[in-house]
């Protein structure tokens, strides 16, 4: 193992820098992304109402995190897997679930945001996060080991 580990020692380190770049995006969140709900939800949000946001700002912030966390994502599952075919199939699917993301965030928070607080959490946490990277990694994964 340590073998392999020293003959692809750029993928690992091209890995970690990568790792690093989601990272430093977490780090800085403040002050990159405009997201009222990050010191919302790190609060005792149950308590209180939902913050007061601008719906283009909040959309532009979330798209501007999604893109820079999809990018990144998709640059580790190059180095990981070196199959184009596989990254392109994981761009689109990440395509598809920030349409679908987007559109449940938004409808929740116009319509159902007072009384789905945690609905708007779990969608917003997979719209910030690189969670799809960890799901995406494992899935490919398993398929090139069963192939």
């Amino acid at each position: 193992m340590l073998q392999r580990l020293l003959q692809n020692k750029v993928k690992v380190l091209l890995f970690l820098g990568l790792v690093f770049l989601l990272v430093l995006i977490r780090s800085f969140e403040d002050a990159l992304f405009y997201d009222p709900f990050l010191d919302y939800f790190k609060s005792d949000y149950t308590n209180k109402t939902l913050p007061v946001v601008n719906h283009w700002f909040l959309f532009l912030g979330l798209t501007f995190r999604y893109f820079l966390n999809t990018v990144i994502s998709l640059l580790i599952i190059v180095v990981v897997f070196q199959d184009f075919e596989l990254t392109k199939f994981a761009g689109f699917l990440y395509l598809l679930f920030f349409s679908i993301l987007m559109l449940s965030f938004f409808v929740v928070l116009q319509y159902y945001g007072e009384t789905n607080k945690m609905t708007l959490f779990y969608i917003r946490r997979f719209l910030i996060q690189p969670l799809f990277l960890i799901l995406f990694l494992s899935a490919f994964f398993y398929q090139k080991q069963v192939n």
